[in-house]
């Protein structure tokens, strides 16, 4: 048996797939080790489904890096989904 990103199972030479309606509540963000920026950023562009390192900075009162480092971390974690080169990134929420 093998678990691939615990939604899909292989097992018997077949697939098991569990569907979530939304596993990205709050709770299970913070379970995640987000901190409070990422969670609300995750909870409020994933309706408008798109956002920017500048924009992320000036809505969180942060510097530029610590607005690329905290939605990087995001990208890591597979939750947004980032496009375009160090200027023009943005950042693609699901």
């Amino acid at each position: 048996m093998r678990y691939i990103r615990d939604m899909l199972i292989e097992r018997d030479g077949g697939f098991l797939v569990t569907l979530f309606k939304n596993n990205l509540t709050e709770e299970q963000l913070k379970k995640l080790g987000l901190n409070e920026r990422q969670i609300d950023a995750m909870l409020s562009y994933r309706t408008k489904g798109e956002i920017t390192s500048s924009e992320y900075a000036v809505k969180y009162n942060v510097s530029d890096r610590t607005a690329r480092t905290d939605l990087t971390e995001l990208v890591d974690k597979e939750m947004p989904v980032r496009q375009g080169d160090y200027k023009t990134t943005k950042f693609y929420f699901r």
